[in-house]
């Protein structure tokens, strides 16, 4: 390597990402800075050369990456990995990328068919290629390891296996060219998380038997999250991904307002929020004849679904509907939203909960340092509790005995009483016994039997009964541990043990039947912390979202947040307190994280502090729900 080769070398690999032309305030702060200091030389002539890319986690989310064309004479292996670093680009449609490939294959290429995810940048070879008989054509291997898949609906999917891909090329005149691109997009993790984000659309709820008896009838909101391109007019593909409706995991479950084939009214649409945060979306004429009523359902999920697009903390101020002509169909303000708002069924929680050490229930508010004992029996000597759980509006609770056998209800009040044994468990010991209960918004109560021999989940209509099985999916000779059921009642969390190992799995709720005899089952487990072995506990912390403590495998326990389609969150990590046994949270994120540790009892996380002990000796600590 020659003197300039080397110094670019260096020069690149300090200012920007390896082998992309870079464009940013910081790439210019930097250039300054290493050459007022020395420490690498500009060449002030020669080409631009693509060096090798090396994943990087500190990448600056406001770097804007563009791709580098092919140069002359590359080989193969060269072109390719030319090739799919121009697929890392900004470019909204891999301009780039495409002067790699064939004319054939450029106009073949779909590059949104499918986004596989890898570890790391695969790792790329050429092959003999025994048919090649007249040296005018190659393959490439890439190779990796396979981490998630993102399908052509937006949805993510961990998929945690060896993979390898061919490529082929073909010489186009004297310069070789890819004739046979890979299916859709292949990304490292680090680009991906750069070049993706995870949004939440919102479809309503689809009840069944149960909507007349909810309490919050037919307008209860479900968040699907999927995955849109950052820099990319991100909020024109949220409207687009919303109006494809949900994805095939959640649909089963959910609806949506819009009618059937509903698309944006023009296909080069570009939607942006206005000054006032307002967006405007006209439509195609499938919606055209929609009532007021349903179109105020529409708005409510285009408004949910683009409220957090925002620049900064801003939300979205209202939505306006149009019809393709321009008129207006509906138009709908945040204010008028929060009628649908997913809150609404999730609840505002004013206290945290657990069992102190005399097996009282006792509470805490946001500004007390001491528990108090809850109105009610469950908060007096004797109550014997070893779990318990609040329905959202906090009125009433649901506590498991200490020995795990019995289940009760009560109304939190005093004079209220303790309700007969509304369950009793099968399996003959604590271990065994009934799992901590769960509230959904709805006022249904869940609760599973711990019993190995013959596991059982229940739901309590109304929270006091009849006690409806649930059907459960075969778990290879596993049977649930913990469970939480989400606000909206369509999906379920559940920790499952087998073979030694616990797994934390998320479930659907389909209901059939009537209202008189509903026909529940939990469907298509699936896992969403894949890469923990083991985990210990979790709470729901948003809409599609959960808080997890577990261990991958050198057995050290971490605290960290998924997302209900098994990807990380993108939120700042939480250091997790010493042993955590069990942990509870709010949908709402601005409240504080509160867990029972094996050392120091109850603590709680206050924003801007540090974890502090609240009681030494309590166990079992919950939000409502």
């Amino acid at each position: 390597m020659d003197a300039d080769r080397g110094d670019r070398h260096r020069f690149r690999r300090r200012v920007g990402r390896p082998g992309r032309r870079v464009l940013s305030a910081s790439t210019l702060l930097a250039c300054g800075a290493l050459l007022l200091s020395g420490c690498a030389s500009m060449p002030d002539s020669g080409d631009v050369r693509r060096v090798d890319s090396s994943p990087s986690s500190d990448v600056d989310s406001q770097v804007r990456v563009y791709g580098v064309s092919p140069g002359k004479g590359e080989q193969p292996a060269e072109l390719v990995s030319g090739f799919l670093e121009a697929t890392t680009s900004d470019e909204e449609n891999f301009g780039t990328a495409k002067e790699y490939l064939t004319k054939g294959a450029a106009k073949r290429w779909q590059p949104f068919a499918a986004t596989t995810v890898l570890e790391q940048a695969p790792d790329v070879r050429v092959e003999t290629d025994p048919g090649d008989r007249d040296g005018s054509g190659k393959t490439v291997v890439l190779s990796g390891k396979r981490i998630a898949v993102v399908d052509a609906t937006h949805a993510y999917k961990p998929d945690e296996q060896p993979y390898e891909e061919r490529i082929h090329l073909t010489l186009s005149g004297s310069e070789w060219r890819i004739d046979g691109p890979p299916r859709g997009l292949i990304l490292g993790e680090s680009d991906f998380q750069r070049i993706y984000r995870s949004v939440n659309k919102y479809y309503f709820a689809d009840l069944g038997p149960d909507a007349e008896g909810s309490k919050a009838g037919n307008s209860v909101l479900v968040a699907d999250p999927v995955y849109v391109r950052r820099r990319i007019d991100p909020v024109t593909a949220t409207v687009k991904a919303l109006l494809d409706g949900p994805t095939g995991w959640l649909e089963p479950v959910v609806s949506t307002s819009f009618p059937s084939g509903t698309a944006l009214g023009r296909r080069d649409e570009r939607l942006s929020l206005d000054d006032s945060k307002a967006l405007k979306v006209r439509l195609s004429d499938r919606a055209a004849r929609v009532s007021a009523a349903r179109c105020a359902r529409m708005a409510a999920q285009t408004l949910f679904t683009v409220q957090d697009l925002g620049e900064g903390t801003s939300q979205v101020s209202s939505v306006r509907l149009e019809r393709q002509n321009g008129s207006e169909l509906c138009a709908l303000s945040r204010d008028a939203a929060r009628a649908y708002a997913p809150d609404g069924v999730e609840g505002h929680p004013r206290h945290q909960y657990f069992v102190d050490s005399d097996h009282r229930m006792v509470r805490l508010s946001d500004d007390e340092d001491r528990p108090q004992p809850v109105p009610g029996p469950f908060g007096v000597d004797g109550a014997g509790l070893g779990s318990v759980a609040v329905s959202r509006d906090e009125r009433d609770a649901a506590g498991v005995t200490a020995d795990g056998q019995a289940l009760y209800v009560t109304r939190m009040a005093s004079g209220a009483e303790r309700s007969k044994v509304l369950l009793r468990s099968q399996g003959g010991s604590v271990e065994h016994g009934l799992t901590a209960p769960s509230w959904d918004g709805l006022g249904g109560l869940w609760v599973a039997d711990r019993n190995p021999r013959q596991p059982r989940l229940y739901r309590l209509r109304g929270g006091t009964g009849p006690a409806d099985e649930v059907e459960l999916p075969k778990l290879g000779g596993g049977w649930i541990t913990a469970l939480r059921v989400s606000a909206d009642g369509s999906r379920i969390a559940m920790l499952v043990k087998r073979s030694g190992h616990t797994t934390l799995r998320l479930g659907r709720i389909e209901r059939r039947g009537t209202a008189a005899a509903p026909e529940l089952s939990v469907r298509a487990l699936k896992a969403i912390a894949p890469k923990l072995e083991d985990v210990d506990t979790f709470s729901w912390a948003g809409d599609s979202r959960l808080v997890v403590a577990g261990r991958e495998s050198d057995g050290v326990q971490q605290l960290q947040y998924v997302e209900t389609d098994g990807s990380p969150a993108n939120v700042p990590e939480v250091p997790g307190p010493n042993g955590v046994q069990s942990i509870g949270a709010s949908e709402d994120q601005t409240r504080p994280l509160i867990a029972e540790t094996r050392e120091n009892g109850i603590v709680r996380l206050l924003p801007n502090t540090d974890w502090k002990t609240v009681d030494q000796d309590g166990s079992a600590p919950v939000y409502p729900g």
